[in-house]
């Protein structure tokens, strides 16, 4: 009996393993994670049927690579966006480009391998048959460029001889090798004729508040109570326990309530692809900031409301928030990247983004909202003596975000 015990904790820590390496990584190659790929290949199944039920994924698991197909984001929240491979979002441009890719490489003329030249003569003609132009310009072929080298770190593109990143400045040619079934798998779903925007991020499992609830946790870094509908705060404030024992089941995270929000902690600090605090100058002016907002216009810790809550958030003005970050660049600009020193406008773009990915911060018309969760950054921090850490399995609800823990 203790060794079908032991054999069935071990496969549970395998399959717990394998959904948060697809949770990071939703597109997985043999190539580039073969030990990965192998404990995927082997709970396939359990895999499967667990994501469709406690988040309503769909994953898809093939010889060469799995593929987790994830729901369109809640509306209340922020959405994540592609990334380069120095972190820039993608912009408009290169997600026209990376459709355009995805195309050609699905036409029938295109084989397992081909030119990038080739690639991208197909490219332009797709585009100029649907009417769109892409002119030869530094900046388009650095977006077509980002497209490409997306594709190559989810191993569909292989640089079998030569890079991609040579093209968009000397047009260096290159032979790459397309991994073929993965292609109809890039997107989530098919697209129906006419389907517009709004109907591709219509809000999924409108019926399905358990599942919305655990899938919220586990995309998000923080869930504020305040963008809960009354669906999703029932099931958070009824079935608490049940929610967190699932989470850590399943993913090894740690559910914390708290009276302005809840999260999903990761105790390994391995799951996220954003780290905060961290070094570089978008992090380092990120944190001063969120700091420096924090100081100036949260409420002190010890101000609550009739229940015991502090503020979920406050609104700080667009002046008050390009002022603070101009002073920070006035005070320690000098070893900060030159671009963003010299670009304040691209700087606060940056940063912000940064915050709200991280669910910090809200950016509005009127100016930035600063979540209650943001306070664990304040630079004064009043220690209490440490509460005994409960050995069973219950989520507690502590008094509020600003004692989460001490700024890092």
């Amino acid at each position: 009996m203790t060794g079908a015990v032991t054999t069935s904790a071990h496969d549970a820590s395998e399959r717990r393993v394998a959904a948060r390496a697809l949770l990071l990584t939703p597109v997985l190659t043999t190539a580039q994670h073969p030990e990965t790929m192998r404990l995927v290949r082997r709970h396939g199944p359990a895999l499967r049927a667990m994501f469709a039920a406690q988040l309503g994924y769909t994953l898809v698991v093939e010889t060469t690579f799995a593929r987790l197909l994830k729901t369109p984001p809640e509306p209340a929240f922020p959405a994540r966006p592609a990334r380069r491979a120095d972190r820039q979002p993608f912009g408009r441009r290169s997600y026209v480009h990376l459709c355009l890719v995805g195309a050609a490489l699905l036409a029938p003329s295109t084989g397992e391998q081909v030119l990038l030249s080739s690639l991208i003569e197909q490219v332009r003609a797709d585009a100029a048959g649907l009417g769109l132009e892409i002119p030869d310009t530094l900046a388009e072929r650095r977006s077509l460029v980002a497209a490409l080298d997306l594709l190559v770190r989810w191993g569909v593109l292989a640089e079998t001889d030569g890079t991609t990143t040579g093209w968009a400045e000397r047009q260096d040619e290159a032979l790459l090798t397309v991994h073929r079934p993965m292609l109809p798998y890039l997107l989530t779903g098919p697209l129906s004729p006419g389907a517009d925007g709004a109907a591709l991020l219509a809000a999924p499992d409108a019926g399905q508040p358990r599942r919305r609830l655990r899938r919220l946790l586990v995309e998000h870094p923080v869930v504020p109570r305040s963008a809960l509908d009354a669906d999703l705060a029932d099931v958070l404030s009824r079935e608490r326990r049940a929610v967190g024992e699932q989470l850590d089941e399943h993913f090894g995270l740690v559910l914390e309530a708290r009276a302005e929000g809840v999260l999903a902690h990761d105790p390994d600090a391995s799951l996220s692809d954003l780290t905060f605090p961290g070094t570089g100058t978008v992090r380092q002016a990120a944190l001063l900031l969120l700091e420096q907002l924090v100081l100036d216009h949260m409420p002190d810790p010890d101000v609550r409301d009739a229940t015991g809550a502090h503020p979920p958030e406050v609104l700080v003005p667009w002046v008050a928030v390009e002022g603070a970050l101009a002073a920070l660049l006035a005070r320690y600009g000098r070893g900060w990247e030159r671009r963003l020193r010299e670009d304040p406008a691209a700087l606060q773009a940056e940063v912000l983004d940064l915050l709200a990915s991280l669910s910090l911060v809200s950016i509005t018309d009127d100016g930035v909202r600063v979540h209650a969760v943001a306070a664990r950054y304040r630079a004064e921090v009043t220690h209490h003596p440490a509460a005994p850490r409960s050995t069973g399995p219950e989520p507690t609800a502590e008094p509020g975000l600003f004692d989460l823990e001490e700024p890092s």
